[in-house]
């Protein structure tokens, strides 16, 4: 199979930037096998209607995973030399390491200090270069005590086609969580 095969063009101008209010207005599309007799394969709805599609015996699956502020803002020094780097959090190793994206990846070595927040209130150390600008970050605090620096100076990870369109703000705190959000630990946007 070709991957190339999944390409499509997507206008502009259909990518939403907000999630829909209310949310049980958000689009659902309803796809039934083909020799359905009830319209057609497919039915443009909503997810307040998906009541209606429910029968005793199915089942649901909740994500009550809550996203956390795994989007970090950094400054590199080496050498007297500054340089900005982004990082978004991926994967928890440990109670103080984190793998995580950088932008740009470039710019770090392996045993780079990075400082973030507006007073370099947390730091971590670049423990190992990955593959496709993924790195090791060894943070300086651990456990809860790094969990509380990530909810003062991270912010939401929105996904790629929005965070280029615009910058994050206090809303996405609540509206890039599902629902049922209570258990951190997400590091993306369902």
């Amino acid at each position: 199979m070709r991957v190339d095969q999944f390409d499509f063009e997507l206008p502009e101008a259909r990518i939403a930037l907000r999630p829909v209010e209310p949310r049980d207005a958000a689009r659902m599309l309803i796809v039934r096998p083909s020799a359905s007799i009830e319209g057609g394969p497919f039915k443009d709805l909503t997810v307040r209607d998906l009541p209606g599609f429910l029968r005793p015996g199915d089942a649901i699956v909740l994500n009550d995973t809550r996203v956390i502020p795994a989007a970090l803002e950094g400054v590199r020094g080496r050498a007297g030399i500054m340089a900005r780097v982004a990082f978004n959090l991926t994967k928890r190793v440990d109670i103080r390491t984190w793998r995580a994206f950088a932008r740009p990846g470039k710019r770090l070595a392996i045993g780079d200090l990075v400082r973030f927040g507006g007073a370099g209130e947390l730091t971590a150390r670049v423990d190992a270069k990955l593959d496709a600008g993924e790195v090791v970050l060894v943070f300086e605090v651990a456990a809860a005590e790094l969990d509380a620096a990530l909810a003062r100076i991270g912010t939401t990870p929105l996904p790629p086609y929005i965070a280029l369109k615009r910058k994050t703000d206090a809303a996405d705190v609540a509206t890039y969580q599902t629902v049922y959000a209570r258990v951190p630990g997400a590091v993306a946007a369902p």
